[in-house]
């Protein structure tokens, strides 16, 4: 059968969740089945990470944006390649093609007013057309599909409660962690390249509200100024204009001092920097899945996250709650877990508990299934 898989960004430098999961997904099958054949839509660019084998065929295929490509050249080039199935993997799909459709659904939070609200004039040019492009697309897709998958049971329900009229075809499928996350030992190097020289929390920043950075900046000043820990606060994927901002607005310039915005990291360089911190803060708004907990949790790092939507399902009682919306709670929490060792201890020690739940290998096959299945009724109606 020939299967089509729709992986636009993953050649990108620069990956982040969708891209990762996908990625993933793709060579545990790559190393399952050798019977179906496999055409994965990619966009060219510098990262080649993924080569065509004797049943998968990478296809760079041009599109002059995002939209362009999802609704023409990616059904183009299925349809050229007879795929009798497409997976588009990345919450939108074409809207006009004759192939059956599989549909990652990772969320829909563009979807939601309350979130939509703040986000509309916040984020960057990307993330607001992007979410403006998602927002038209998914209750226009979302009937078309013979198969919904999204990536935690919260995140399903809300799906079912947001579509409560639509007869969807939706199930879970976890994400999980790449075997890279591991606890590192020999992190000197890196600490030295990214000028960290001291105990280091650690946060994944971002412009999108959903990731609370204007919160864990509060929380930082409430911290400082109320705690006298020799530590610093590391912040991955932000420029520093970002961070001067919030800092100008919250009358708190002086804690940038305790800021060490490293920029981008790559996949390959964060278990290091996992394996180094005191602890992670991963304190989102509102999440699907959450994978950084796991990444984090994989590496020994005890983490603290939010005690809504799909965070606790996914930190499965192995993390610090708290409210994401309290500052003053956040950096209480940070406090506790610095000066209570057997605090944290025990926390490391149900993270490796906890990571056990998930596995890409187990993701792989029950992807695979659904491919199965649909084909199998594609035949039979054939």
């Amino acid at each position: 059968m020939r299967i089509g898989i729709e992986a636009q960004r993953i050649f990108r430098p620069n990956k982040h969740g969708m891209e990762i999961v996908i990625l993933e997904i793709i060579k545990q099958i790559q190393q399952i089945d050798i019977e179906n054949e496999y055409f994965i839509y990619v966009r060219k660019d510098k990262d080649v990470c993924l080569k065509s084998t004797r049943n998968f065929t990478i296809r760079e295929i041009e599109g002059q944006s995002f939209a362009w490509w999802e609704q023409i050249s990616l059904p183009k080039a299925a349809k050229k390649d007879k795929c009798q199935i497409l997976h588009c993997t990345s919450n939108t799909a074409p809207l006009f093609t004759n192939i059956p459709i599989i549909l990652t659904l990772h969320d829909i939070i563009y979807l939601e007013k309350t979130y939509f609200a703040i986000a509309s004039g916040k984020g960057s040019f990307y993330q607001r057309y992007g979410n403006l492009y998602r927002k038209f697309i998914v209750p226009r897709i979302i009937n078309k599909c013979k198969k919904i998958v999204t990536v935690s049971y919260s995140e399903k329900k809300i799906i079912e409660n947001h579509f409560k009229h639509n007869n969807l075809n939706l199930e879970v499928i976890y994400n999980a962690v790449d075997k890279r996350f591991e606890h590192k030992e020999n992190v000197g190097e890196l600490l030295k390249q990214l000028n960290i020289v001291k105990p280091f929390v650690l946060f994944h920043g971002n412009t999108d509200p959903k990731k609370n950075t204007e919160t864990v900046i509060k929380a930082i000043s409430l911290f400082k100024q109320k705690y006298f820990f020799d530590i610093e606060f590391v912040i991955t994927d932000l420029k520093i204009e970002y961070l001067q901002k919030l800092a100008k607005e919250i009358n708190s310039t002086e804690i940038l001092t305790q800021i060490n915005p490293i920029g981008y990291i790559s996949t390959k360089k964060m278990p290091l920097l996992y394996s180094s911190c005191k602890l992670f803060l991963y304190p989102s708004l509102r999440e699907s899945f959450g994978l950084p907990i796991l990444e984090a949790m994989s590496c020994g790092a005890p983490v603290i996250t939010s005690n809504t939507y799909c965070m606790p399902e996914i930190a499965g009682g192995a993390a610090f709650l708290t409210n994401p919306k309290d500052p003053e709670q956040l950096a209480n929490a940070i406090a506790e877990i610095l000066k209570n060792n057997s605090l944290r201890n025990e926390l490391i020690e149900k993270g490796n508990k906890n990571i056990l739940r998930f596995s890409w290998e187990k993701a792989a096959i029950e992807t695979l299934r659904i491919y199965n299945n649909i084909l199998a009724n594609y035949l039979n109606n054939a």
